[in-house]
Parts: structure tokens; sequence; C-alpha cells
């Protein structure tokens, strides 16, 4: 019989000072998850809850199916034609597995940034003005003011508001990856899911980046990968451990982050987090 992953209990007060804002309530309800291409499973029976407001942070090796778990949360796998993925994915009282879903409008809501920044190859201005007018919003000066306010909300607005129309391939890494956050935060979205957002960066524009990544704790909801476990537990409020067991990726511990960093119910948890392991 399969060992089902620890489940640590979570009450409001054992959540971080200073962090109201994130509450246990489930905005998105994942039950017994399984991904495969090709026929050939990568992940299997995963059950999680992804709190309201809350950063959650996958660690685990490469290759034990974070970016796969990611890519179903919002619909992405649907893009690799021999993907299958089959359990329940509840968001907003709908599962997401189901057919009829709009994924461009789902895609709206849960938001997707890349390990490798991806800009468009246009100009800074377009990178924001495209999706907006993509997702039907047609007044100029309205998506001039959504612009404006969210590349201040990233940080760029001082850096780059005299060249908007140059190419946004030649802002910096550092810019270039906060750019595509604010190209994803610009449809206002409820969700945003990250996957390594700052393993491409300098030491310098990951710092930058992650202290955003903070900013913007309890105003989203956040599910990230990260192979940085010092940084995972700088900025989650959970934390979902995965390994691989008989070549399949599997949830081996999920709970709040303090508790699995500090006393890990599962062995190979702890080994992980100790360097034993991976």
């Amino acid at each position: 019989m399969n060992k089902k992953p620890q489940i640590q209990s979570y009450t409001l007060g054992e959540l971080e000072a200073g962090e109201p804002c994130c509450i246990p309530t489930p905005h998105i309800e994942v039950s017994n998850l399984s991904v495969s291409y090709h026929g050939k499973t990568v992940l299997d029976d995963v059950s999680l809850n992804v709190y309201k407001g809350c950063i959650t942070a996958l660690i685990g090796p490469s290759g034990c199916g974070k970016t796969s778990f990611l890519s179903a949360l919002n619909k992405l796998s649907e893009l690799n034609a021999n993907a299958a993925v089959k359990g329940s994915i509840v968001y907003e009282g709908t599962d997401l597995l189901n057919d009829t879903v709009d994924v461009m409008s789902l895609r709206r809501k849960i938001g997707m940034i890349f390990q490798q920044p991806n800009p468009f190859p246009l100009s800074i201005r377009r990178n924001l003005d495209l999706p907006l007018r993509e997702h039907g919003i047609r007044n100029q000066k309205t998506r001039h003011e959504k612009i404006e306010k969210t590349l201040k909300d990233v940080g760029l607005w001082d850096e780059v508001k005299d060249r908007l129309d140059t190419s946004a391939l030649s802002l910096s890494g550092g810019q270039q990856q906060r750019l595509c956050i604010a190209r994803a935060l610009v449809l206002e979205p409820e969700i945003l899911l990250m996957d390594e957002p700052c393993s491409a960066l300098d030491p310098l524009s990951s710092g930058v980046v992650e202290d955003f990544i903070l900013r913007l704790k309890g105003h989203y909801t956040i599910v990230i990968v990260t192979h940085n476990l010092a940084q995972a537990r700088r900025i989650a409020n959970y934390a979902a451990f995965f390994w691989m067991k008989e070549k399949v990726g599997k949830l081996i511990e999920f709970g709040q982050c303090q508790h699995l960093f500090d006393t890990p119910k599962d062995d190979l948890t702890a080994a992980y987090i100790s360097g034993a392991k991976g």
C-alpha cells in the first residue's frame, strides 16, 4: 500500500507573525492528481490544498513532477497532446479538468511565470498592451493606466518610463523577469504560478525578484517551484515536498513551511532538507 503524504495540521494561531492576510482557506483543492506523458506516469496521487493569499513552495529534486503539477493547475499541460491528467482540481467550485472550462478565462485568473524570462520580442509597452487587448480591453486610456500602475507595482516604472517603446529584449535579466510578472499581473489574476522564477538570474537580480514576490504575499495566491531551500523557507507559508518513488513523482509531505523545515514528519523530507539526499 502506498504511504500517504504527511499532512500537518494548521490553525490561525500558527500563522507567521505579521502575515494576517494568509488565511487557511482553500483557493484550489487538488485530489488524487496524476499526470502522464505518452502513457508513462510522472506524477501520481497528489492531494493538497493551495491556500488563499499564501505562498506555497514546491520543493524536491529535479524530475519529481513539480512542474507537471504546476502546469496542471491552469491546464498548460493540455498544450502537450501526449499528456493525460486525472483526478480533481477544484477552483471556484469548478473542476478544472472538465473539458468545458474556458481556458482563456482561466489563464487570466491563474497566471504563469516561467523559469527563463520570456518577454515578447516587442516593445516594453506592447508586452503589457497586447494581453490587455487580447482579453477585450479596448479603451486606450484604460490600458495605459493599467500598464503604468502594473509597472509601478513591480518596481519597473522609474527604470523604463522613458523607453516604453524600446525592445523588451534590451532589459536586463531581472528586469525582463519583472516585466513577465507584470504581464501576468496586468490581467488582474487571483493566482500566480511560478516555475523557478529566480534560477536563471544573477544573485542581485534574484534578490530583487524574491523581495517583490514577498510583497505579493497576502494580495495573491502564489505557488512557486524552487530548488533553493533557503528561499522556500524565507518566503513560503506552506511547503510541499516531492520525491521519486519507483520512477514516479510522489507528494511525500505537505504542511506549514516552518513546521516542515523544523520538524519534518517523514524521514525522506528530513534527509532532503538536511542535504543527506537529493
